[in-house]
Protein backbone atom coordinates (compact mmCIF):
# COMPACT_ATOMS: atom_id res chain seq x y z
CA UNK A 1 0.00 0.00 0.00
CA UNK A 2 1.38 3.45 -1.00
CA UNK A 3 0.30 6.71 0.98
CA UNK A 4 0.49 10.34 -0.24
CA UNK A 5 0.77 12.62 2.99
CA UNK A 6 0.76 15.99 2.53
CA UNK A 7 0.67 19.34 4.92
CA UNK A 8 1.22 22.81 5.24
CA UNK A 9 1.70 23.99 1.78
CA UNK A 10 0.08 23.73 -1.55
CA UNK A 11 3.12 22.20 -3.51
CA UNK A 12 3.41 22.63 -7.00
CA UNK A 13 4.20 18.83 -7.73
CA UNK A 14 1.11 18.11 -6.18
CA UNK A 15 -1.29 21.23 -7.21
CA UNK A 16 -0.36 20.73 -11.06
CA UNK A 17 -1.51 18.66 -14.35
CA UNK A 18 0.81 16.20 -13.73
CA UNK A 19 -0.94 14.57 -10.53
CA UNK A 20 -2.08 12.11 -12.16
CA UNK A 21 0.96 10.89 -13.70
CA UNK A 22 3.19 11.29 -10.80
CA UNK A 23 1.32 9.91 -8.20
CA UNK A 24 -1.89 7.69 -9.91
CA UNK A 25 -0.62 4.61 -7.79
CA UNK A 26 -1.22 5.74 -4.10
CA UNK A 27 -3.59 4.06 -2.74
CA UNK A 28 -4.87 6.24 0.35
CA UNK A 29 -4.04 10.82 0.49
CA UNK A 30 -3.35 11.39 4.50
CA UNK A 31 -3.20 15.24 5.14
CA UNK A 32 -1.75 16.86 8.53
CA UNK A 33 -3.21 19.84 7.95
CA UNK A 34 -3.40 23.60 7.44
CA UNK A 35 -4.29 22.91 3.83
CA UNK A 36 -7.96 23.91 2.28
CA UNK A 37 -10.95 22.41 1.25
CA UNK A 38 -10.06 23.59 -2.23
CA UNK A 39 -6.95 21.97 -2.27
CA UNK A 40 -8.63 18.43 -1.17
CA UNK A 41 -11.29 18.70 -4.03
CA UNK A 42 -8.14 18.83 -6.53
CA UNK A 43 -6.51 16.11 -5.28
CA UNK A 44 -9.69 13.74 -4.64
CA UNK A 45 -11.22 14.58 -7.73
CA UNK A 46 -7.93 14.01 -9.86
CA UNK A 47 -6.72 11.06 -8.48
CA UNK A 48 -10.08 9.79 -8.01
CA UNK A 49 -8.44 8.34 -4.23
CA UNK A 50 -10.06 8.34 -0.67
CA UNK A 51 -8.17 11.32 1.66
CA UNK A 52 -8.41 11.50 5.59
CA UNK A 53 -7.15 14.73 6.98
CA UNK A 54 -7.24 16.87 10.04
CA UNK A 55 -7.36 20.64 10.75
CA UNK A 56 -4.39 22.02 11.83
CA UNK A 57 -4.41 25.60 13.71
CA UNK A 58 -4.78 27.95 10.20
CA UNK A 59 -7.40 27.55 7.68
CA UNK A 60 -10.16 26.08 9.84
CA UNK A 61 -12.69 26.98 7.32
CA UNK A 62 -15.22 23.69 7.55
CA UNK A 63 -14.13 22.61 11.13
CA UNK A 64 -17.57 22.85 13.61
CA UNK A 65 -17.84 26.28 15.08
CA UNK A 66 -15.61 27.95 12.59
CA UNK A 67 -18.07 28.93 10.18
CA UNK A 68 -18.85 25.98 8.68
CA UNK A 69 -20.82 25.39 5.78
CA UNK A 70 -24.60 23.85 6.00
CA UNK A 71 -23.67 20.90 3.63
CA UNK A 72 -20.24 20.32 4.73
CA UNK A 73 -20.95 17.89 7.16
CA UNK A 74 -23.30 14.23 6.43
CA UNK A 75 -26.61 14.33 7.79
CA UNK A 76 -26.61 11.04 8.64
CA UNK A 77 -23.77 11.40 10.62
CA UNK A 78 -20.41 10.77 7.89
CA UNK A 79 -20.40 7.03 7.95
CA UNK A 80 -17.23 5.35 9.27
CA UNK A 81 -15.68 8.81 10.08
CA UNK A 82 -18.62 10.58 11.05
CA UNK A 83 -17.60 14.04 9.19
CA UNK A 84 -17.38 13.89 5.39
CA UNK A 85 -16.71 16.87 3.45
CA UNK A 86 -18.91 17.66 -0.33
CA UNK A 87 -15.02 17.22 -2.01
CA UNK A 88 -14.73 13.74 -0.92
CA UNK A 89 -12.22 13.82 1.43
CA UNK A 90 -12.82 12.53 5.45
CA UNK A 91 -12.17 14.57 8.60
CA UNK A 92 -10.46 11.78 11.20
CA UNK A 93 -10.07 14.51 13.88
CA UNK A 94 -10.84 12.27 17.28
CA UNK A 95 -11.66 9.38 15.28
CA UNK A 96 -10.55 6.25 14.90
CA UNK A 97 -11.20 4.11 11.10
CA UNK A 98 -10.58 1.70 9.05
CA UNK A 99 -9.77 1.77 5.43
CA UNK A 100 -8.06 -1.10 2.78
CA UNK A 101 -7.01 -2.88 5.69
CA UNK A 102 -5.28 0.17 7.50
CA UNK A 103 -6.24 1.56 10.87
CA UNK A 104 -5.95 5.15 11.29
CA UNK A 105 -6.36 7.62 14.17
CA UNK A 106 -6.78 11.59 14.09
CA UNK A 107 -5.67 14.48 16.33
CA UNK A 108 -5.59 17.45 14.50
CA UNK A 109 -4.76 20.91 16.06
CA UNK A 110 -1.58 22.78 17.87
CA UNK A 111 -0.52 23.14 21.20
CA UNK A 112 -1.84 26.12 22.78
CA UNK A 113 0.42 29.17 22.49
CA UNK A 114 -2.62 32.50 21.90
CA UNK A 115 -6.16 31.01 22.66
CA UNK A 116 -6.71 30.97 18.66
CA UNK A 117 -9.04 27.78 17.02
CA UNK A 118 -7.94 24.28 17.52
CA UNK A 119 -5.01 24.93 20.22
CA UNK A 120 -5.13 22.42 22.96
CA UNK A 121 -3.15 21.87 26.02
CA UNK A 122 -1.80 18.14 26.56
CA UNK A 123 -4.51 17.74 28.98
CA UNK A 124 -7.08 18.47 26.47
CA UNK A 125 -5.25 16.74 23.90
CA UNK A 126 -5.30 13.69 26.46
CA UNK A 127 -8.86 14.20 26.99
CA UNK A 128 -9.71 13.68 23.06
CA UNK A 129 -7.26 11.06 23.29
CA UNK A 130 -9.32 9.51 26.01
CA UNK A 131 -12.66 9.19 23.57
CA UNK A 132 -10.67 7.43 21.12
CA UNK A 133 -9.47 4.53 23.28
CA UNK A 134 -12.62 2.45 22.85
CA UNK A 135 -11.76 1.85 19.15
CA UNK A 136 -8.22 1.60 19.58
CA UNK A 137 -9.12 -1.50 22.08
CA UNK A 138 -11.87 -3.12 19.65
CA UNK A 139 -9.28 -2.73 16.78
CA UNK A 140 -6.37 -4.30 19.40
CA UNK A 141 -9.37 -7.13 19.90
CA UNK A 142 -10.33 -8.08 16.73
CA UNK A 143 -6.96 -7.21 14.13
CA UNK A 144 -4.25 -7.58 16.91
CA UNK A 145 -2.85 -4.06 16.88
CA UNK A 146 -4.38 -0.51 18.14
CA UNK A 147 -3.79 1.21 14.64
CA UNK A 148 -1.12 1.76 11.97
CA UNK A 149 -1.06 5.16 11.57
CA UNK A 150 -1.77 8.63 14.08
CA UNK A 151 -2.12 11.96 11.58
CA UNK A 152 -1.83 14.81 13.45
CA UNK A 153 -1.03 18.12 12.63
CA UNK A 154 1.89 18.67 15.39
CA UNK A 155 4.69 16.70 16.05
CA UNK A 156 5.76 14.62 19.54
CA UNK A 157 7.65 16.83 22.12
CA UNK A 158 10.97 16.84 21.04
CA UNK A 159 10.84 15.00 18.00
CA UNK A 160 10.81 17.35 14.80
CA UNK A 161 9.45 20.25 16.87
CA UNK A 162 10.53 23.78 17.78
CA UNK A 163 11.33 25.29 20.63
CA UNK A 164 9.39 28.54 20.37
CA UNK A 165 5.72 28.31 21.62
CA UNK A 166 4.19 28.28 18.56
CA UNK A 167 5.78 25.06 17.41
CA UNK A 168 6.16 23.11 20.72
CA UNK A 169 5.10 19.65 20.29
CA UNK A 170 2.70 17.64 22.51
CA UNK A 171 4.37 15.48 25.76
CA UNK A 172 1.36 13.66 25.64
CA UNK A 173 2.05 11.95 21.94
CA UNK A 174 4.92 10.48 23.71
CA UNK A 175 3.05 8.44 26.05
CA UNK A 176 0.42 7.70 23.29
CA UNK A 177 3.09 6.11 21.00
CA UNK A 178 4.82 4.21 24.23
CA UNK A 179 0.72 2.61 24.72
CA UNK A 180 -0.80 1.87 21.65
CA UNK A 181 2.05 1.79 18.88
CA UNK A 182 1.43 3.32 15.95
CA UNK A 183 3.81 2.32 12.86
CA UNK A 184 3.68 5.66 11.61
CA UNK A 185 3.00 9.22 13.38
CA UNK A 186 2.57 11.61 10.44
CA UNK A 187 2.49 15.19 11.25
CA UNK A 188 2.63 18.97 9.49
CA UNK A 189 2.88 22.09 11.61
CA UNK A 190 6.76 22.53 11.19
CA UNK A 191 7.90 23.80 8.14
CA UNK A 192 10.92 22.60 6.22
CA UNK A 193 12.63 24.67 3.89
CA UNK A 194 15.73 23.07 3.32
CA UNK A 195 15.30 20.06 1.08
CA UNK A 196 17.82 18.34 3.06
CA UNK A 197 15.99 18.42 6.05
CA UNK A 198 15.64 15.39 8.04
CA UNK A 199 11.71 14.74 7.99
CA UNK A 200 11.96 11.17 9.62
CA UNK A 201 12.87 9.94 13.11
CA UNK A 202 11.94 7.13 15.38
CA UNK A 203 10.60 6.83 18.77
CA UNK A 204 10.38 3.38 20.02
CA UNK A 205 8.22 1.06 17.59
CA UNK A 206 6.79 4.25 15.88
CA UNK A 207 8.45 5.96 12.61
CA UNK A 208 7.67 9.80 12.79
CA UNK A 209 7.25 11.75 9.68
CA UNK A 210 6.93 14.96 8.68
CA UNK A 211 4.41 15.20 5.81
CA UNK A 212 5.10 19.04 4.98
CA UNK A 213 4.83 19.61 0.98
CA UNK A 214 4.37 16.02 0.45
CA UNK A 215 6.24 12.56 1.01
CA UNK A 216 5.34 9.03 0.02
CA UNK A 217 5.09 6.00 2.25
CA UNK A 218 5.70 2.49 1.23
CA UNK A 219 3.52 0.44 3.82
CA UNK A 220 4.03 -3.13 1.58
CA UNK A 221 1.02 -5.24 2.35
CA UNK A 222 -1.68 -4.50 5.03
CA UNK A 223 -4.12 -7.40 6.61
Amino acid sequence: MRLLCIADHVDPLIYSTGLKARHGDVDLILSAGDLTLDYYDFIVSTLNKPLYFVFGNHHLEGRPGEGTPSDFYDKNGGGEAGLVSTCGATCIEGKVVRRKGLILAGLGGSIWYNGGGNQYTDFTMFLVMLRMMPRLLWHRVMHGRFLDILLAHSPPYGINDLPDPCHTGFRVFLWFMRTFKPRYLVHGHVHLYDRNAAREAHYGETTIINAYDHVLIDLGSIT
